[in-house]
């Protein structure tokens, strides 16, 4: 799946994966290939993004947005 991460000043990630975990406001949780639909607020926290070579790039957030379709995942994060 295609993962894009944005912060105000400058696209912090952007390219395949197969595992991106999220810290929810209620918890953490993880988008695999062919997710449903999904809009989601973020809390503070880190994500987890495991690429299609299984290396694992984690980056630290204080909150933000998620959205999931047809396996692209846009990550708007402060």
């Amino acid at each position: 799946m295609n993962i894009e991460i944005i912060t105000p000043d400058k696209t912090v990630f952007k390219g395949n994966a197969n595992l991106i975990q999220l810290p929810g406001i209620d918890g953490l949780f993880e988008i695999l290939n062919d997710h449903a639909p999904l809009v989601s607020v973020l809390g503070k926290g880190n994500i987890k993004v495991v690429d299609a070579g299984n290396q694992k790039h984690l980056f630290k957030i204080n909150g933000g947005v998620v959205e999931v379709l047809k396996n692209k995942v846009l990550v708007l994060a402060e």
